[in-house]
């Protein structure tokens, strides 16, 4: 495997104004990462940005780092077919930003809906368009080399099984998932059973952690709540409350040996949070 940090992780300090996306690359060298997924929109945007895009590029090269992921926002569930078509553009004009960053892997998010409408019925309902988007966006990326993804986030596509269908649905082979350790948590899913269950699906592999409160403890601000209503906050990666050993057994015992990106979201700062949890998947890794 390689592991590597999302640059998502040390938001604080590229908001902050402490840290530029060109220090991060700098940063996650010096600790001895192997590559960076690229996030934009925090502390910095890509879109129109192509000098970055190259400084990026060349920076991840001087310092010998991959750029391994390139993760952007997307929603596929428009009011009419006009910004449908105009979303699925969009998209691709971001495949043409992962290429020129040098990435094989892009991540593109398909579709929010209000936690109340996050039903079974509705993703029945809306399957088909998203599919034929991801079907097209997939296609042109083929076309650059680059394999595109389905993250397992934002409570509508996030349980194991929704993702599934769709990666299953659009069935291109250059269409994944990239899978979240953590993110499983907000579907109320056993994170070590739906990584069992999606493993052989994944692209890239974050490694997340959260504490974890059953619904009727709630401890107050910086918490946010999972579909049935559970308490889940950000932790250092080891720290929380996912078997995080057992996890990284299943990873390895599937013969994964891709990219693993740690993802720091917690309230402690962010770039010592970053190292630890680097350092303990390194560890953990050996051990299991």
């Amino acid at each position: 495997m390689k592991l590597g940090l999302s640059s998502y992780s040390l938001f604080g300090a590229m908001k902050s104004g402490e840290m530029s996306i060109i220090d991060v690359i700098q940063w996650v060298a010096d600790q001895g990462g192997e590559h960076l997924e690229i996030v934009p929109g925090l502390g910095f945007t890509l879109d129109d940005n192509s000098n970055l895009v190259d400084e990026i590029r060349m920076k991840a090269k001087e310092v010998g780092i991959d750029i391994s992921n390139y993760a952007i926002s997307a929603n596929f569930l428009t009011e009419d077919e006009t910004s449908y078509l105009a979303e699925i553009d969009r998209v691709k004009k971001e495949v043409d930003i992962a290429a020129r960053l040098g990435v094989k892997f892009m991540r593109h998010d398909v579709a929010a809906r209000p936690l109340p409408d996050c039903t079974i019925k509705n993703f029945e309902n809306d399957l088909p368009k998203l599919v034929a988007a991801c079907q097209q966006i997939a296609d042109y990326a083929k076309g650059l080399g680059i394999t595109t993804s389905v993250e397992n986030h934002g409570f509508y596509i996030q349980s194991s099984d929704r993702v599934q269908s769709l990666i299953n649905h659009v069935d291109r082979d250059n269409f994944k998932t990239t899978l979240d350790i953590g993110n499983f948590l907000c579907a109320d899913e056993n994170p070590v059973s739906a990584v069992k269950k999606n493993i052989s699906y994944a692209s890239v592999v974050h490694i997340k952690d959260f504490y974890h409160r059953p619904a009727g403890l709630n401890p107050g601000e910086g918490w946010f709540q999972t579909i049935s209503g559970d308490y889940l906050r950000g932790a250092i990666v080891g720290h929380g409350d996912i078997d995080i050993r057992e996890t990284i057994k299943v990873i390895k015992d599937s013969g994964f040996n891709g990219y693993i990106s740690i993802e720091f979201e917690g309230m402690e700062e962010c770039k010592k949070s970053s190292k630890i949890g680097m350092e303990n998947v390194r560890r953990f890794w050996d051990l299991v």
